[in-house]
């Protein structure tokens, strides 16, 4: 049994889990991959693969029973992240976007919010994450979207950039300041905002360098009415939540990194034992040997690193931000490298769309800015050592 087969033998999903997991497994094989190529080329949003994962129920994974799901271990969510985004990376992160906005609400919800909102998620509804700005990116204190309480309602106005599933999803978790409290940090508050409100408008949406069939959007909030019932938790308390929510959804972003890394590895390791140069497989050289021992050890090292981080959270721990920040910056770093390896090993071929190496690469750019910057990531886990 090889390193990899025996890191997964020892995951020990359930029965229950392990089927989840082997039709996750053929739907990717039979429909996500083969239209992979052809979403990256013309950008067109993964509507059919959405589908034939809503069929298999996917976000009934992390949604509670009692409103709708059929919830198992964050350690399989984990691994059919990384299966999805392995098959393509765009309809990975639209799949991963919903968990992310959603996770926040489920967690610290009403029971009457998760009654009201959360059966259209179980369902195969779409979420959003609505944090950033254009004056706010790793540092949210800069954000001036302003929420003003209004009777019942909550006037939202200002916007929000990069928008994952901006345009599409059902439900939206923006974060905004809380008018009248004027400290950056005590004012930010966060609610839930539903498609179709009126004065929510799509300014545009962005063409990117990879991840292009997975819809990034700029919004724009006109005095939009959100029912007061929509708050998350009390005013000012959005800022404690939101970093909660970046602790569960980094390493869903992670498994996103390692799929693209592992796709890489396996498209590498194919090419370097089929190529021949100077009458030896490409794989036969000491120097690319050694390149791909580097790659498979590291590999290996943040298996095993996110299979310690789903642990933390499924015994319950809430101390986990540094594990989280880790698994990010190593898994992202790692889909950077493996992709940018790959298109070398592949020669010119790795840098025409003939191979899905040049696409793994582009998609895996992005991995290293989203969900906190790698810099960021590092002073974090840097200063976490600090002497107080």
């Amino acid at each position: 049994m090889g390193v990899f087969e025996r890191l997964a033998a020892r995951r020990r999903f359930t029965e229950d889990e392990a089927m989840v997991l082997d039709q996750v497994r053929r739907l990717c094989t039979d429909q996500i991959a083969p239209r992979a190529a052809a979403l990256d080329l013309s950008g067109e949003f993964p509507w059919e693969g959405m589908a034939a994962l809503n069929a298999l129920g996917l976000n009934g994974l992390f949604v509670p029973e009692e409103y709708g799901g059929a919830p198992m271990s964050y350690r399989l969510y984990l691994e059919v992240v990384a299966e999805i985004s392995a098959a393509c990376a765009s309809t990975g992160i639209v799949y991963a976007t919903t968990f992310h906005g959603m996770k926040p609400l489920i967690d610290l919800g009403t029971p009457e919010q998760k009654a009201r909102l959360l059966p259209r998620i179980a369902e195969g509804g779409l979420g959003a994450l609505a944090i950033t700005e254009p004056s706010a990116g790793s540092d949210a204190t800069g954000m001036k979207t302003r929420f003003t309480p209004d009777g019942d309602d909550i006037v939202v106005e200002g916007g929000k950039i990069f928008i994952s599933n901006g345009d599409v999803a059902d439900l939206l978790l923006v974060f905004g300041k809380w008018a009248g409290i004027e400290e950056a940090k005590a004012a930010i508050s966060v609610l839930v905002m539903e498609k179709g409100s009126p004065g929510l408008s799509v300014v545009r949406l962005e063409d990117k360098m990879g991840h292009r069939a997975a819809s990034t959007a700029t919004l724009a909030f006109d005095r939009v009415r959100v029912k007061r019932a929509n708050l998350i938790g009390a005013p000012g308390e959005g800022l404690a939540i939101l970093l909660a929510s970046l602790n569960k959804s980094r390493p869903s972003v992670a498994a996103h990194a390692l799929g693209i890394a592992r796709a890489a590895f396996a498209d590498m390791v194919g090419y370097m034992n089929d190529r021949r140069q100077s009458g030896r497989r490409i794989i036969d050289f000491q120097g690319n040997q050694f390149t791909l021992a580097d790659l498979a050890t590291e590999l290996a090292m943040i298996e095993a690193w996110m299979d310690h981080v789903a642990a933390l959270v499924e015994d319950g721990e809430t101390d986990f931000g540094m594990e989280a920040s880790m698994l990010k910056l190593r898994a992202t770093d790692l889909a950077m490298k493996m992709t940018t390896e790959a298109v070398q090993m592949f020669g010119g071929y790795g840098y025409c769309r003939d191979y899905r190496v040049e696409r793994l690469m582009r998609d895996a750019k992005i991995t290293q800015i989203w969900e906190g910057t790698n810099q960021v990531h590092r002073q974090l886990i840097g200063r976490s050592f600090a002497a107080r």
